[in-house]
Formats: C-alpha cells, structure tokens, sequence
C-alpha cells in the first residue's frame, strides 16, 4: 500500500511541477504587473485608506449578506492558515531562503490582483433563490467575458481544490504538528475538526463570517504577537537572515538543485498558496460583502494580501531562516517551524505554533467551505446540492487529517493553477472594466473628501 500512495504522490508531484512551470508563473506575475500599472500603482497609494476602510463601520442600508470586516475575515480565514505555517517552511526548505523574497514579490503585485478580483466581484455578482449575494470568477466570467464554459472549468476546478487547499491540507497540517508535539492521534483530530467544521458551516455565511470574525482577529494577534517576540528577542540574527533571503533569491544556491529557478517557483507557488491572489477564491467572499460601491470592497480585499503575506508569512519566513543553524534539517512543513519556535522560545514556541496553526486551520477550513459550495450552487443551482457537498466536506476533514502529507500537497498546488488558470484569463480580459470602475469610485472618494457625495445603492 505504501508503494502505491508513493506512486501517487511522486505522480501528483510531476503535474504539480508542470502546472506551476514557466508558463503560469509568467501569467499569474504578470497578470499582477500588468493591472499594477494599468491601475497606477494603487495597491501603494491607497494602503492606508483600505486598511482604515477595512476595520471601520460602514452603511448597513448598502446591499449584501455580511459587513466590509466579515467578508475581510472571511478572506483571511481562508488564507491565514496552514500555507502561513507549514507552507512557508516548505518553502523554504525546498527553495532555500530567496523563496521568501519571492512571497514578498508575488503578494506586493498580488494586492492589484486581488483588488480587480473583488471589484468584479461585486459588479458582477447575483441574488440567488434565498435572497443571497452570489459571485466569483464563475459569474464574472460568465456575465462579463460571455464564456460560460470557461466558468463552469473555474467552478468545476474550484469545487474540488476546496478538498485540498481549503480542506485536507489544512487538517492534515493540525494533525501532524499534534502528533508529533503532543502524541495526539491523528483520527481523533480528524473527528474533533470534523464536528467544530459541521457545526458551523451549516449555518452558511452569515453563521461563518460571525465565527470568523471572532477567530482570526485573535489568531493572527497571537501568532504575530509570538514571531515578533522571535524576530526582536533575536536581533543580532536578522540582519544575516534578510541578507540570505535577498542574495539566495538571485543565486539559488541553498535551494534544491541549486537552480534560481526552483526559488521562484516554490516561492510564488506558496506565496499564492497563502494569499490566494489570482485563484478566485477570496472575491466569492468579497460577493457577499454590503457595499455601495464595487471599487470600496476592492480596497478591503487588497488588504488580506498584506496582512496575509507580508506580514504574517514574513514573519514565519524571517524565523525560519533565523532558526536554520540551529534547527534540524530532517523537518519539514508545521514540525519545522514549531522547532524554530521551541529553540527560540523554550516550550512556549511550539505552543505557540501549534495552537495558531489549530485556529489558522479550521479557519481556513470553514473559508473554504463557503467558497466551495458556491461553486457548487453555480454548478447546480439548487441547495439540495450545497447540503450534500457539505456533508461530504466535513466527511472529507477527516481523511485529510490520517493520509499522506506529500499527496495532499501535491493535489492542492495542482488544483490551485487549475482554478487560478481561467480566473487570470478573466482578469486581463475584463481589465478594461477593472480600469473605468476604478475611476468611478475615485470620482466617489473625490465627492465624499469634499462633502458632495449623495448615497449610492449599487
């Protein structure tokens, strides 16, 4: 038997690796480039006024399911999870340090391509049969580009990467740092995160997005809090840690095979692992989201990637590289960065790690949920469909916790350039409309900064 799931990974690996090649690198970077400079480098200029927008109250008469901070959480949900953890390290440990440098690159053009994600979101999005928003790269696709095939392989691809990105790696993750910590094992994580997911999803957004956003504001505080402690404890460290993550990006010689080539691929492949900018996850959420203008929800969406990436992956990544002398190097994923911790930290470190990647995960885990059954309605149109793909959700949580961590990984890298792929497409596609929604909403802020705005349903 073990043969034959290494068969399986070595082949999941080899369609990983074709996947994510020079092509689509080139394509999910340059997409981000390419509406960096179309929109002006707003991902730079307006940082401070979306982070502000984000965590502000907002209008409850604009037309939506869930508050600019319930679908921000929701987003984040789905990302800060176990690629900020385990997918950082095996980054790492595959493309050397300079794979870090690489997150950093595809997050800061990731931000424009999460902003033109959400604003299509919103202009595009649906009232489904319960008076629900529905939206996503399947509707935008569909509605905007007019390619209704290409929405369905988006939908298709999305509904099964949720059993992977959003699903079986998260629990997979959990139950090996538990095993390996505390010698819990891994069917009984299976079961505990299999009724904790059940409980909740089956309420729907509205029930996710109030869980969420009691979860991940205290989640990423404590991680953050716990890596600054490692970074700042540890001064004397960090200069020798960015330089190596800064000259190995262009060397690749700490990476497997020393090519530089290896550093960017395991670089972007995981900085998209985390953010998810480009897959067309996070604007099914942004969908949901109660907004006046498209252009306003675009803005709190750019933030996840900052918040996500450059903050907490920067933190792990830093960490780790810090730690690399004095960490064995037999480990990899969660178990390597909750070593890092423990060395730096004594027993507090791997703490720490363990009960963030817990909450990073089923985090993660009910994002995804929603994202997939989205898909799902898409797909079916009918909730008869969304409850059995629940059910075989939280069924499939359990799996997740008992396989093979190498198969896991594979799969989910591999559907995530599936999914990713059509999304793209769509983005340059519709950047036109990207562009003119972008200057309706700058003429909106202009009328509110001078006091003329009137209130807009849209």
């Amino acid at each position: 038997m073990s043969g034959f799931m290494n068969s399986v990974e070595e082949l999941l690996t080899t369609i990983s690796g074709i996947v994510w090649g020079p092509p689509f690198l080139i394509l999910i970077l340059g997409t981000g480039i390419f509406l960096t400079v179309r929109l002006g480098f707003l991902q730079f200029s307006t940082l401070p006024y979306a982070l502000k927008l984000a965590f502000s109250k907002q209008d409850k008469k604009s037309e939506g399911d869930i508050s600019h901070f319930q679908s921000l959480m929701t987003a984040l949900a789905a990302t800060v999870g176990t690629g900020n953890i385990a997918g950082v390290a095996t980054a790492v440990v595959i493309g050397g340090p300079g794979a870090v440098f690489w997150m950093w690159i595809s997050a800061l053009f990731g931000m424009a391509t999460k902003y033109g994600e959400a604003i299509l979101a919103v202009k595009y999005r649906v009232q489904d049969e319960r008076g629900r928003m529905a939206g996503g790269p399947m509707y935008y696709i569909e509605k905007g580009l007019g390619w209704k095939w290409l929405a369905v392989l988006f939908a298709v691809f999305a509904a099964i990467a949720a059993f992977g990105i959003g699903n079986t790696v998260q629990s997979n993750s959990v139950a090996d740092v538990l095993d390996s910590n505390w010698n819990v094992p891994t069917w009984i994580t299976g079961i505990a995160l299999s009724i904790l997911t059940g409980v909740v999803i089956l309420g729907g957004i509205k029930s996710i997005g109030r869980v969420v956003s009691f979860i991940v504001p205290i989640m990423a505080v404590f991680y953050v809090v716990g890596g600054l402690i490692v970074i700042f404890g540890n001064l004397d460290l960090v200069p020798a840690a960015v330089g190596s993550i800064v000259s190995d990006a262009f060397t690749g010689q700490a990476a497997a095979g020393g090519a530089v080539g290896v550093v960017i691929q395991y670089g972007v492949a995981r900085g998209v692992f985390s953010n998810e900018a480009g897959l067309g996850s996070a604007p099914i959420a942004a969908a949901a989201a109660r907004t006046d203008y498209p252009g306003r929800q675009a803005l709190v969406s750019m933030t996840q990637v900052f918040i996500d990436t450059i903050i907490i992956c920067s933190i792990t990544g830093i960490s780790l590289v810090m730690g690399q002398s004095f960490v064995s190097g037999d480990l990899d994923g969660a178990p390597l960065t909750a070593a890092t911790f423990e060395h730096f930290l004594g027993p507090a470190g791997s703490i720490i790690v363990s009960v963030g990647l817990i909450f990073f995960a089923y985090s993660t885990i009910l994002g995804w949920s929603y994202y997939g059954e989205r898909c799902i309605y898409y797909l079916f149109n009918t909730y008869k469909a969304v409850f059995a793909y629940r059910v075989v959700f939280v069924i499939a949580v359990f799996f997740g916790a008992v396989v093979q961590f190498g198969i896991v990984w594979s799969l989910a890298d591999t559907m995530n350039g599936l999914m990713a792929a059509p999304n793209l497409i769509a983005l340059l596609g519709l950047s036109g409309v990207i562009t003119a929604e972008t200057v309706r909403f700058r003429k909106r802020m202009k009328e509110e900064k001078n006091g003329t705005a009137t209130w807009n349903k849209s």
